[in-house]
């Protein structure tokens, strides 16, 4: 019907804007810009934060830093009605992880521990560098402020 945008690529920060996760930062896994036989509209699997981590200084202890640095993930097909692109991307490779079987009901707690992991494992290795990618990064485990 109307022009394709495809704004929602791999790897896109979006903001969940319906739902028990509206206001939440997600990722674009795999978008499908014209549905499929199930869904018959423009939609995307998303891997995104559902509790952010919390702000860490020097003077605290490495159990606390642990505690704070804890991510609760959740996985999701979204309507691309219900979510915001933003300017940002991120290069965390979760296609290998995350797919349309893996959120059946019987392997969805699998997918989320190891998303969970994934999340915590670049959140503890991100850099302060100012590249695009890392940026993104960023503002990805950033919650999000209104």
């Amino acid at each position: 019907p109307e022009a394709k945008m495809g704004v929602f690529k791999n790897g896109k920060v979006v903001i969940v804007l319906n739902g028990r996760f509206a206001g939440r930062k997600a990722v674009v896994v795999k978008a499908s810009d014209d549905g499929n036989d199930t869904k018959k509209f423009g939609h995307a699997l998303v891997a995104g934060i559902d509790r952010y981590p919390r702000k860490v200084v020097r003077a605290m202890g490495k159990a606390k830093l642990e505690k704070r640095c804890k991510i609760k993930p959740f996985v999701k097909v979204l309507n691309f009605n219900h979510m915001m692109p933003t300017r940002y991307s991120v290069d965390i490779d979760l296609k290998k992880v995350v797919d349309e079987n893996s959120i059946a009901q019987a392997t969805i707690n699998d997918t989320r521990k190891t998303v969970k992991k994934m999340f915590e494992e670049k959140y503890k290795t991100q850099s302060a560098k100012t590249d695009k990618k890392s940026t993104g990064v960023s503002y990805f485990f950033n919650k999000l402020r209104f």
